[in-house]
């Protein structure tokens, strides 16, 4: 292989390069917010709060998820690809399931008085978790692409960057998932 060639598959794909600082601003985000919560949990005014039973199921959800998402990964390889398309449409209903079952744990917290305008507590809690649900809807969007790119006619090209792209964004979304539920519980 010549030089040129061989430098070529050392850099990272523009695509990557634009997640991963994409990410990056994303993890700032929620550091900041994060770190936010913890000041203002040392008001007076805080009011300690439970979360919904509901997060807990949807956190299975989206680890299940991540799981299909890993194993469509593996079937693409593999170029098993009525395998792959099975796993993404899991995935994506999956996905789908998630942002449903967090309305209703939304929903449950609103039913029980913990609005977003009442104490400083809840609205952290509306927004952290808000933001959080906003990035999972731009990962389904993106699922919903990897669907359509799975059932295209048009398509036969067996590029992998997109499923990578996604994949990544979508393990991160569902990591990050889970630090927020465990801060949320620790710090209360």
């Amino acid at each position: 292989m010549s030089t040129v060639v061989m430098e070529q598959r050392k850099r990272i794909h523009p695509h990557k390069f634009t997640l991963w600082v994409g990410v990056a601003s994303i993890v700032m985000m929620f550091a900041g917010l994060t770190s936010a919560y913890i000041v203002k949990r040392n008001q007076p005014n805080w009011v300690p709060f439970e979360l919904p039973g509901m997060f807990w199921y949807s956190t299975v959800i989206i680890i299940i998820s991540s799981i299909t998402l890993y194993l469509s990964h593996n079937a693409f390889k593999q170029r098993e690809m009525a395998k792959y398309r099975g796993l993404v449409v899991i995935t994506l209903v999956l996905g789908i399931v998630f942002v449903i079952m967090q309305v209703i744990g939304f929903n449950q917290l609103w039913l029980k008085g913990i609005t977003l305008t009442k104490n400083v507590s809840f609205s952290f809690l509306y927004v952290i978790v808000g933001l959080h649900a906003l990035h999972v809807i731009g990962g389904i969007v993106a699922l919903i692409v990897l669907f359509l790119k799975a059932f295209s006619s048009k398509v036969r090209n067996y590029n992998i960057i997109p499923l990578e792209v996604i994949s990544t964004y979508w393990h991160f979304v569902d990591a990050l998932w889970i630090y927020l539920l465990i801060f949320l519980l620790m710090i209360r």
